[in-house]
């Protein structure tokens, strides 16, 4: 109802001034920046496109925290621009990722399981504890939507890369790294149309609504 829609408009405006959001999306940024600099180098060190793709992702995250905090507060217009932004990002990343994927399956070796388990567990750690942060804001508009999602996938993709990790050291063979790094790209090519798609909406004037971890409004 149009009660409804008006309601939820004014309590996501209120959080995306929240000073509590602000100061998650600083934790986050700091996080994650932290860990894109340790996985990357973990990932060639390990030869693991999985790790990889985790790594690239911190560091996409890091970015998307920083407009994040630039636009915070801002009209909701620029908020959903910041969005579409980012949901592009995410689309890049995920076709990114495949296009490694792909390079790795013709000339890629068999990756550290070692090196991924303990790395993942870290990883893991570090997007559960922010997921946890930002669950409270999930249903604000696209931009808070945008960040939600970011560190949802990231703990998905951290389990996903342990899991890869314990059957990389059973098989000794690199086909579960290509497949998590496969899962990894999918989860960011989901996220990028679901932000995209509600970005559009607010841009064409749509309050913002809850959104559903297919992208479905209510």
């Amino acid at each position: 109802m149009p009660g409804c829609n008006h309601s939820h408009s004014h309590e996501a405006a209120a959080s995306a001034a929240n000073p509590g959001f602000r100061k998650v999306l600083w934790i986050a940024l700091i996080a994650n920046a932290a860990m894109f600099f340790l996985e990357i180098g973990a990932s060639w060190q390990a030869g693991s496109v999985s790790l990889l793709a985790d790594s690239l992702d911190f560091g996409g995250d890091a970015a998307n925290y920083a407009l994040s905090l630039f636009v915070l507060g801002m009209a909701l217009q620029t908020r959903a621009k910041a969005a579409l932004l980012k949901g592009v990002s995410m689309g890049l990343y995920g076709v990114g990722v495949l296009g490694f994927g792909l390079y790795a399956a013709f000339n890629g070796e068999v990756p550290s399981y070692t090196t991924m388990g303990v790395v993942g567990v870290l990883a893991l750690g570090v997007n559960v504890g922010v997921a946890a942060l930002q669950y409270r804001y999930r249903n604000g508009d696209s931009n808070m939507r945008s960040v939600w999602l970011c560190s949802r996938n990231d703990a998905i993709g951290n389990l996903a890369v342990l899991g890869a990790a314990v059957l990389v050291g059973v098989t000794q063979a690199a086909w579960p790294d290509l497949v998590v790094a496969a899962l990894m790209a999918s989860l960011g090519l989901s996220a990028s149309v679901s932000v995209i798609r509600q970005a559009r909406g607010e841009l064409r004037g749509e309050p913002p609504r809850a959104v559903d971890a297919h992208g479905h409004s209510h």
